[in-house]
């Protein structure tokens, strides 16, 4: 913490946190019906105690406003300060207690849009509750969060009303405040080596004590200033004299532990949620544990109830004061609790003469950063399901305070989550398979009684006569209810319409057999249907759902076990021997569907005529595709007339393509993308048109229309087959680009 690198950021933040801490301690004791002092002493101890304990380097501690109505009626409730201070220590070890027991978690379960309102939601009442001081109209005091004022004003009707009630010097103030904060960084006086807040304040105070001391009617005092009490006896007797004690009597009073239950839990979520939030203001992104920050908390609450101070939480407006001041560990936060501890002790009248007018620029600028523009226009755009819950939280806070606005706002966030938990029940997909279409039906990872209305509609709507399988095969959790709606579809409304229903994944985990009545593996009959222009399309289409990177699911297991008794592929595919060429994959197709030939150069010989024969003529095969593809190693070899052993003569059966290459006239070796491209087309013509021509087998099925030779060209690239029909074998391709 202490090296000069971060103290020379760490001092000048921690006076920055001290000057806006000063009037935050005063008016959240006077909102809270406490008195002063109490939110002074529980300024100094959460910046020293509970920011030596805690884990977080940004946040900083001390009483906070959204505890003041509860502090006040509590006090009024247990009959005296002393008897509340007992529960104020009963409090804080519950907090302990409940880090001890790792309850931060909490904290994890704040979605970002609910912390990221309650940013944009003090800075936007930071903004409207420093105004009227910015004006000199300081009849709600400082710290004052609520919308409804104990003035009788809310904070719409408190700006209204200080338009007519102003103090021209406050507005003096304010103005030079804002413009010295707003230029400081892009001027030379970002050179200074004082921070900006403190040079706001030293202008203010000097303006207010010399520039306006001639003119009384000019000159701010009384409760247009910071007003900490000072005692006759002294500053340093008179802080101790301010001190109070618990009264233990209150031991045998039942609200006691109420009002501690209540502190507790209030502070605790207030600290888990603000935490979150720091964390997220935080420019190097660290994170405070939470359980740490609880029983952090707690020892300050108990030390702050055993000296007379209200109860501590971590607090927005100082953290966020503190990071824009540039804080780099948490020695800014036990610096400013030293620096309140010795003002108060030793110097509380300088303090007195701060104008408000120039703490309220500084906090408006921390309320702009806050609630910035940008923050609103960027959940916009996230969608309603983001922006919703945002906006919630905005407003909830603004009207209420921190804990409502909050809850609220969590809420709405439960609210869409439970909405898209419903609408997610389940991932619909129809696809088309050569052995027909079927509707598949998958659960999702959770499947509770949430979603037994969109699944119970769903089922109810298929169509009769189709092919339904509902996979559960990544399901971790199926409810009781939702298995006993699939039972009764299963028993009764699938046969009654004649849906032919699998059930996949089901076995292992729940008291529901898995059954197939659909399975994607071609049978005879299905292969006969088939016709040479449907199984081109199949390939077409499987293509299409590769390159997009969106395949049909399969179980290879199923179909490994129902393609036992045969095979009836619907084409065969002569492919290259090339390792990124698989036509199984290339084509989106599954066990059983292809008869696949694989050999370098996807050339043609007796050997590979024979193999299509036998797939034709013997298994049924419909369609013969020569797939060529491009950046083809053989075609390269075979341009370059490499001579390599037994590859020799294979790479000469390339040479005809090579030969019909008349395109190019230069460069006709591989280095020329085109070139090899053109020469891996005409190869594929050749191919096919040697198959044709070589095979009286093959001819015959072609002229009879019960076969069809296609070729095609696989793009490594963009994984897309561009065919070529048999009738182009007569003419050559054109080149991609100019050679």
């Amino acid at each position: 913490m202490f090296t000069l690198q971060n103290l020379r950021k760490d001092i000048p933040a921690s006076i920055v946190v001290f000057l806006v801490a000063v009037p935050l301690c005063l008016g959240i004791a006077l909102a809270s019906g406490a008195p002063l002092f109490s939110g002074l002493i529980s300024g100094i101890i959460g910046g020293l105690v509970v920011g030596w304990m805690s884990g977080s380097h940004t946040s900083v501690s001390g009483p906070a406003a959204g505890l003041s109505a509860v502090v006040l009626a509590e006090i009024t409730n247990l009959g005296s300060f002393e008897t509340f201070l007992l529960a104020v220590v009963l409090a804080g070890v519950i907090q302990v207690v409940l880090g001890v027991a790792r309850a931060g978690f909490i904290s994890d379960y704040v979605p970002t849009n609910v912390v990221k309102g309650l940013l944009a939601a003090i800075g936007i009442i930071l903004i409207l509750k420093q105004l009227p001081h910015a004006i000199g109209y300081d009849s709600d005091v400082e710290g004052d969060f609520s919308f409804m004022q104990p003035d009788g004003l809310n904070t719409f009707s408190e700006l209204l009303v200080g338009l007519s009630n102003f103090a021209p010097a406050a507005i003096i103030i304010s103005v030079i405040s804002l413009a010295l904060l707003i230029g400081w960084d892009k001027s030379w006086l970002r050179r200074l080596p004082i921070p900006s807040a403190l040079a706001v304040v030293l202008v203010g105070m000097a303006l207010n004590e010399w520039l306006f001391a001639g003119s009384t009617g000019l000159r701010l005092a009384g409760n247009h200033l910071v007003t900490i009490p000072i005692s006759d006896a002294g500053a340093l007797m008179g802080f101790f004299d301010n001190l109070s004690f618990p009264n233990w009597a209150g031991l045998a009073n039942q609200g006691v532990y109420t009002a501690a239950i209540t502190i507790a839990v209030v502070a605790t979520i207030e600290t888990l949620v603000n935490l979150e939030a720091i964390d997220k203001l935080d420019p190097q992104k660290r994170h405070a544990p939470p359980n740490r920050e609880l029983i952090a908390q707690g020892a300050g609450n108990i030390l702050s109830g055993l000296v007379g101070g209200l109860p501590v939480t971590s607090v927005i407006v100082r953290s966020s004061a503190n990071i824009d001041a540039g804080a780099q560990t948490k020695a800014s936060t036990m610096m400013h609790g030293g620096l309140l501890l010795v003002f108060v002790v030793i110097a509380p009248g300088i303090l007195n003469m701060i104008p408000l007018a120039s703490l309220a620029a500084i906090l408006l600028v921390t309320g702009y950063k806050l609630a910035s523009v940008k923050m609103f226009r960027d959940f916009y755009a996230k969608g309603m399901n983001q922006f919703i819950p945002f906006i919630t939280t905005v407003v909830a806070i603004v009207f209420t305070d921190l804990l409502i606005g909050t809850l609220l706002g969590l809420a709405c966030s439960v609210f869409f989550l439970l909405r898209a938990n419903f609408s997610n029940s389940f991932h619909e997909r129809h696809e088309i398979h050569p052995q027909g279409e079927v509707i598949r039906l998958k659960l999702s990872q959770e499947v509770s009684f949430l979603n037994r209305g969109a699944l119970l509609d769903r089922l109810s709507s298929l169509p009769a006569n189709s092919n339904v399988v509902l996979d559960a095969s990544d399901t971790q959790f199926i409810d009781h209810d939702v298995l006993e709606i699939i039972r009764e579809f299963d028993g009764v409304a699938a046969k009654n319409k004649d849906i032919r229903l699998t059930l996949l994944g089901f076995r292992d985990r729940y008291t529901l057999a898995d059954k197939v009545e659909w399975v994607n593996v071609l049978t005879k009959d299905s292969q006969q249907k088939l016709t040479p222009d449907q199984v081109l399309q199949h390939l077409r289409e499987g293509n299409q759902r590769f390159a997009d990177g969106n395949p049909l699911e399969r179980d290879y297991i199923l179909q490994a076990s129902n393609t036992t008794q045969g095979q009836y592929p619907m084409a065969a595919v002569l492919s290259c021997i090339d390792s990124r060429t698989s036509a199984e994959l290339v084509f989106d197709v599954g066990l059983g569907d292809l008869f696949s030939i694989r050999i370098a150069g996807n050339i043609a010989n007796e050997d590979i005529l024979g193999s299509m024969e036998f797939a034709t003529l013997v298994a049924g095969a419909k369609l013969i595709v020569v797939l060529g593809h491009t950046g083809c190693g053989a075609v390269k070899a075979a341009c370059d007339h490499v001579e390599l052993g037994n590859l020799s003569g294979l790479l000469r059966k390339v040479d005809p393509a090579i030969n019909r290459e008349t395109i190019t006239v230069q460069n006709r070796t591989s280095k020329n993308d085109d070139f090899v491209y053109n020469v891996t087309q005409l190869n594929v013509m050749e191919t096919m048109k040697f198959i044709k021509n070589s095979s009286e087998i093959i001819k015959k099925l072609v002229e009879e229309g019960q076969i069809k030779i296609v070729g095609g060209m696989y793009d490594l690239d963009s994984r897309r087959v561009d065919f070529i029909d048999s009738n182009q074998t007569a003419r050559i391709m054109m080149p991609r680009k100019a050679s």
